[in-house]
């Protein structure tokens, strides 16, 4: 076995492993770190493919920016345990229905039939001065600008939902009235209450 074929597999292993702590770990936050193992293990399977750009963007757009984002809302909701498990617990159905359709979906997309070794050739192996940049800028700002923009829109709507949820009125937060501090009186500040002695009952 190839020093290669060792490191796609070990990336792999990794890629998974993470995906699935992610997904079955109860806390929100382990999820998020979780997922960050992910979008490593993913550049790394890039890096093998010769596609440095991709491997870079991930690490520094989602790592970098999109999962700090990710870790702002969770830690910014404070969303209770007891209320995360009933709603996961009422949407497990929903959600495996969901999930076995994807599956299914995904298996029949990227099958051995579209995306076997017979059909889909290995990566051609380029020259030092080879840019793989060039080449997505070429496919990216000409054939494919419109979806390009349209994703562009799509996280700027997100960007504004999740400052519109981390805004929302908290019903236990307090807030300070400037008026009535300035319009108080002495009288209002400080209470005098009469107490009578305490006495024991051999006393009375």
């Amino acid at each position: 076995m190839e020093f290669e074929q060792i490191l796609f597999y070990l990336f792999s292993f990794w890629f998974i492993a993470s995906s699935l702590a992610m997904i079955l770990s109860r806390n929100t936050a382990f999820s998020a770190l979780f997922l960050i193992l992910s979008f490593f293990s993913a550049a790394s399977l890039w890096l093998l493919l010769e596609a440095e750009f991709l491997a870079i963007i991930l690490i520094l757009v989602y790592v970098g920016a999109v999962m700090v984002l990710f870790l702002f809302v969770i830690k910014m909701l404070d969303i209770e345990d007891s209320t995360l498990r009933a709603k996961f617990t009422g949407y497990l159905p929903i959600g495996l229905g969901v999930a076995v359709i994807v599956i299914a979906e995904m298996s029949l997309v990227l099958g051995v039939d579209q995306f076997g070794l017979d059909v889909v050739p290995q990566p051609i192996r380029h020259a030092s001065d080879y840019s793989n940049i060039t080449e997505l800028a070429m496919e990216l700002y000409t054939i494919y600008v419109y979806p390009f923009e349209l994703a562009a829109v799509l996280l700027l709507i997100a960007i504004i939902a999740a400052i519109t949820l981390i805004h929302r009125p908290d019903k236990r937060a307090k807030k300070q009235s400037i008026e009535e501090q300035v319009n108080t009186q002495a009288k209002d500040r400080v209470r005098l209450v009469s107490i009578a002695p305490y006495k024991k009952k051999d006393e009375q």
